[in-house]
């Protein structure tokens, strides 16, 4: 059975790097990570089975575009 989530990409600064939101259906935060080091993150939300599509997704992600995710 196929979840729906959403994922975004947002753009760091200088200081602050670039960072990786995944939300569920209600817009609620469940992963939040770095796209050099998702395992972590992703682990914790039960995803890491996940890892390759997602990480697929995240360098064709436009900044700040919100796109539906189907895993």
């Amino acid at each position: 059975m196929k979840q729906t989530m959403y994922i975004i990409r947002i753009q760091g600064t200088k200081k602050i790097p670039d960072y990786i939101q995944i939300r569920d259906e209600a817009f609620t935060l469940i992963a939040y990570f770095r796209p050099n080091n998702p395992k972590r993150a992703l682990t914790r939300c039960n995803l890491l089975d996940k890892i390759d599509e997602i990480l697929a997704i995240v360098p064709k992600l436009p900044y700040g575009e919100m796109r539906k995710l189907e895993i």
